[in-house]
């Protein structure tokens, strides 16, 4: 009986060739997006689960008060703290100190690598039990140790065994290699290429030995591992407790933020976990959902418009004894044939697309195909689309009553209500990607309209090493004489970022101002005078800083913000305390720059003087090209720098990235809002060919009454300009929530306009014009001698 619901499937699809190509790629596009979006939604989700007790894995996080009462969120924690949560912290198993993960210099003789990685406690690899290639336990117990990836050690050793042998950090430190771990995996939050022991970083470095008495310094992760159900709310009590005795106040508290949050709600709001990519995650998997249903809609439209072709079949198997089970039965298979061959499309377009779709969203997502688990959810995937497609047309062609049908009367199917809300919804869900994928283009625009308070073009950063640093004059003098370059200058931080920050603990006027204890503020410490040239920054009161160091002991200048933030009304001059017990004189006010994101305020920002800096900045003149001026400061940096290649990274490309979350929303939105029209015009098509073919006769008689063309047009296409209207009126309400909740966290955002809504609505009015008017001219002008002469 299944072989013969099969061959009757397979005749129905060869006599209607068009209907059933209509149906299939409708259906495969559908498909393959919700395919695209189910596989990137899993593997968001599988962020971190391949970690050993992931679920006991956390990471200690800073709230603090500032800013006008806001609670604001660091992660970084200073050492004795971390000393703290070791040993005076009933709840917590495992403690590990590690530094930020950034690049690095490493060298085995004459190769010479920049790999990212960081000083860790050897508990660290206790917490994260990273699958082992080679090495034992305890490969970080020795100060003078590290561990490697292993593409790593094969890019520094090539075949031989890495173990025991000899690698220069940062041309500075000789250590020996004492393991060897698998590559860190794409879907980890924390990704590097080495460890090595946060003991002998510390030896190497004064001020990280002045930070382990210093409760006010919190400059380092930390990460914990807890006992299984540990109370969260006392573990942090207990903490705070700490916190207060130590620093003398409240205004720092602890927060535990478990590595199953890391990836996907990695926002922080007011001392809380309050979402974050999640939120990017789930919008994709409605609007997947949304595109696979309006595929099934054109599937139960296209066959259920197919009713009285069938209605005679129908009544002849009935007329013969079959029941209407054995008939639901038939129909089911029959829609179940066309999934399966609209899935074996899919997949097709699957393998095609699955590559350019990784590039767009920099991901590095594959068909499990070796996976019985992801097999067994594309048949249940098969089934269910089946049942959402097929389901209808099942039921409807089944209850035909074959006396009727087999008279030559047309059976009512009852489905004309309920096939025009299913086109209204097509297109509601149409209208409302179209709106969105502009309204996210218009918000990308406003941000990078935005002034950013400094020189972007044309403006270079290179990390700084230790051999830079102590050359940092001679590279300057060089690099000037070059005339590759009009300024440089170094700094903590890079013009695109912010690596530091400070407390603002008392300020002239303090009680004035709201109440605030402290004020968060960024910390960028500048080398010369010519960060603010080099820059763009601009001064708008007192002073630049001295040439040198020693000029400028205890002055500091402050941006916009820092000013507003204290309400001073004259600040140059003025004398504050920060950082603890540091005294700055005020020399000079700077423009606000946006060096963290384009969509909020300006951070309150000192700057101050000192040789520590993490970032040299220069400014590419304009008289060179600047491939020609690359080439000529990557052979001065070699000079001065010759254990490590020379790296460099573009300003502008740099704050470009800063978008990197809406750009990819845009495209994608933009990507599925065209699939979801195309697929919608898809069954357009087929309905208005349906149509066209059941008003033949009706036509032809109008034709004969003195009907013009342009009348029989308008007659066919009216009710689907209708249909779109109306699902513009769902669509407007449904895209005005979602785009406001979604704009409402940015701080500096676009107004909805009602412009886009309106455009929206006309653009979906002529691509349904587009789609129908060929059908309906088609229909409008044939003689209507061949389609009367029957009668």
């Amino acid at each position: 009986m299944l072989r013969s619901y099969i061959r009757s499937a397979w005749r129905s699809c060869r006599s209607n060739p068009g209907y059933t190509s209509l149906n299939v790629i409708g259906l495969a596009i559908g498909m393959t997006v919700s395919l695209v979006i189910g596989l990137w939604a899993y593997y968001q989700y599988s962020y971190d689960k391949f970690i050993p007790n992931y679920q006991h894995i956390s990471q200690l996080k800073i709230n603090f008060f500032s800013n006008g009462g806001k609670l604001d969120n660091m992660a970084y924690v200073s050492i004795p703290l971390a000393e703290a949560m070791k040993k005076d912290i009933p709840g917590v198993e495992k403690v590990a100190l590690a530094d930020p993960f950034s690049p690095r210099g490493l060298s085995v003789g004459d190769k010479k690598m920049i790999m990212t990685g960081a000083a860790t406690e050897p508990a660290f690899l206790d917490i994260f039990k990273y699958p082992v290639i080679s090495g034992g336990k305890g490969m970080l117990d020795d100060p003078n140790s590290i561990v490697l990836t292993e593409s790593a050690a094969k890019a520094l050793f090539g075949n031989e065994d890495p173990i025991n042998k000899t690698v220069k950090l940062e041309n500075e430190l000789e250590l020996r290699v004492t393991g060897v771990l698998a590559d860190i995996p794409g879907n980890s939050s924390i990704q590097f290429q080495f460890l090595f022991p946060f003991r002998a970083w510390e030896l190497h470095n004064e001020w990280i030995q002045k930070a382990r008495s210093a409760w006010s310094n919190n400059s380092f992760f930390c990460f914990m591992q807890l006992t299984p159900g540990a109370d969260f709310k006392a573990i942090t009590g207990k903490a705070d407790a700490i916190l207060k005795t130590a620093m003398g106040d409240g205004h720092l508290m602890t927060m535990i933020h478990p590595l199953s949050q890391w990836h996907l709600y990695d926002r922080i709001t007011n001392g809380k976990v309050d979402g974050g990519f999640i939120s990017y995650v789930r919008m994709f998997m409605v609007i997947g959902l949304l595109i696979l249903i309006i595929a099934c809609i054109n599937f139960v439209n296209l066959s259920t418009a197919q009713a009285d072709k069938r209605a005679k079949e129908v009544g002849v198997r009935k007329a013969i004894g079959s029941s209407r089970r054995e008939l639901i039965l038939q129909f089911l298979v029959q829609s179940c044939f066309l999934v399966v061959l609209a899935t074996a499309l899919s997949l097709i377009l699957l393998v095609i697309t699955l590559p350019y779709f990784n590039a767009l969203a920099g991901s590095t997502i594959a068909i499990p195909y070796t996976k019985p688990a992801a097999w067994v959810v594309l048949i249940g995937f098969i089934l269910l689309v089946t049942l959402l497609a097929g389901s209808r047309p099942a039921f409807l062609l089944s209850g035909f009553k074959p006396i009727i049908v087999l008279k030559g009367f047309k059976q009512r199917t009852g489905s004309g209500t309920l096939m025009k809300v299913m086109v209204v919804s097509q297109f509601a869900a149409s209208i409302a990607l179209i709106i969105a994928t502009v309204i996210i283009y218009q918000q990308i625009q406003y941000g990078k309209s935005r002034p950013t308070g400094y020189n972007i073009s044309g403006l270079v950063m290179t990390d700084m090493t230790p051999d830079l640093a102590r050359n940092f004059k001679a590279l300057k003098n060089d690099l000037l004489a070059s005339g590759a370059v009009t300024s440089v200058t170094a700094a903590t931080s890079p013009v695109t970022n912010i690596w530091s920050h400070s407390t603002i603990n008392d300020w002239p006027g303090k009680t004035e101002v709201g109440g605030n204890s402290y004020i968060n503020a960024a910390r960028i410490a500048a080398r010369d005078d010519d960060y603010f040239t080099t820059t763009g920054m601009q001064i708008l009161e007192g002073r630049n800083f001295n040439k040198t160091v020693d000029a400028d002991s205890g002055v500091i200048i402050l941006n916009e913000a820092a000013v507003k933030q204290m309400g001073l009304k004259n600040p140059v001059g003025q004398t504050i305390t920060w950082a603890g017990d540091n005294r700055g004189v005020v020399v000079g006010v700077v423009k606000d720059a946006l060096m963290i994101s384009p969509f909020t305020p300006a951070e309150p920002t000192i700057f101050h003087h000192s040789e520590k800096n993490g970032s040299i900045i220069y400014r590419l003149s304009s008289n060179m090209p600047s491939q020609a001026a690359l080439d000529k400061i990557g052979k001065i940096f070699s000079l001065y720098n010759p254990s490590y290649p020379y790296q460099y990274a573009f300003a502008d490309a740099d704050y470009e990235k800063k978008f990197r979350m809406e750009v990819l929303t845009g495209k994608l939105a933009g990507l599925f809002a065209g699939l979801a029209i195309l697929v919608s015009c898809l069954g357009l098509l087929g309905l208005a060919a349906y149509t066209a073919a059941n008003r033949t006769k009706e036509i032809a008689v109008r034709r004969v009454m003195g009907a013009s063309t342009t009348h029989l047009w308008l007659l066919l296409t009216k009710q689907f300009v209708l249909l779109v209207l109306l699902g513009g009126a769902v669509a407007v309400p449904m895209a005005w929530l979602g785009l406001n909740s979604w704009l409402e966290k940015y701080d500096y955002r676009i107004g909805l306009s009602p412009i886009v809504f309106i455009g929206a609505i006309v653009l979906s009015l002529f691509l349904t014009l587009l789609t129908v008017s060929y059908q309906a001219l088609k229909a409008a002008s044939i003689n209507p001698v061949d389609s009367l002469k029957s009668e």
